[in-house]
């Protein structure tokens, strides 16, 4: 699955920034900063306009993000995946058949040695590598995992998001609204 060609996967901050994106072209949505309390309405609404929906486990308010919270999730909400730095995230949705994203902070060599370990035990479908701004280094977790990489953080330019896709990325995430204007399909 490479998300039918679609290069952005808008992450929604705010209800008003959702209800823009549920006319969009955009078919894959990331929910993030929400309270567990709005889960319900929110995911059935974006269900309703046909959007498949990434859940951030670790950014719902009110929810412990583990993988009871994992599994709660997947069986309360159906999402098409879910997205944590967390490993017991991430195996729970694989178990439970979801989409799993997990998602790398690279600050520096040791964070890399450390992100590499996890990811050969946890064997997600998509890594997130974060900041996605560095170009090289969204190659080597790709050379080094065989894993798709989404690109997130620090990409504020069409350029940037150009650069992080040469360098290997399937997709990029963002909450920046200009880019989410600048690669909707025509």
């Amino acid at each position: 699955m490479e998300f039918h060609g679609q290069k952005i996967l808008p992450a929604v901050r705010k209800i008003k920034d959702l209800e823009k994106l549920l006319t969009s072209s955009y078919e894959y949505i990331v929910i993030l900063d929400i309270h567990i309390g709005q889960l319900k309405s929110v995911v059935s609404l974006a269900k309703q306009h046909g959007k498949k929906v990434f859940l951030h486990v670790d950014l719902i308010h009110g929810l412990q993000s583990d993988g009871h919270a994992a599994e709660y999730l997947c069986q309360e909400f159906k999402p098409y995946g879910l997205l944590s730095t967390k490993s017991n995230v991430i195996l729970k949705a694989k178990q439970k058949g979801v989409v799993a994203i997990q998602r790398i902070f690279l600050i520096d060599s040791s964070a890399m040695e450390k992100s590499i370990a996890l990811l050969e035990k946890t064997k997600p479908d998509y890594i997130e590598v974060l900041p996605g701004a560095l170009t090289n280094v969204i190659t080597e977790v790709k050379e080094r995992t065989g894993i798709p990489i989404l690109a997130g953080g620090f990409i504020r330019t069409t350029e940037d998001v150009k650069a992080a896709l040469d360098a290997g990325a399937t997709a990029i995430t963002t909450s920046d609204k200009e880019l989410w204007k600048n690669f909707l399909k025509k």
